[in-house]
């Protein structure tokens, strides 16, 4: 089953914290808005995508089946 990361814009701050962990998925611009570059989780970003999420200040990243 594929899962997408979904963020809930009304909690995210734009802290960029997710993008440092991994910035091929989470990508802040120039106006600190989040962008997610790639929805679909994949076994090649999980750990990271995962480990986003957890350590999101807000908790406002999440993991849902598609």
């Amino acid at each position: 089953m594929t899962q997408k990361i979904v963020v809930d814009f009304g909690l995210c701050e734009s802290n960029g914290v997710c993008m440092g962990i991994i910035p091929e998925v989470f990508d802040l611009d120039d106006e600190d808005y989040l962008h997610v570059l790639q929805e679909e989780v994949t076994p090649e970003n999980e750990q990271q995508v995962r480990e986003a999420v957890r350590q999101c200040p807000r908790q406002a990243i999440s993991i849902e089946d598609a």
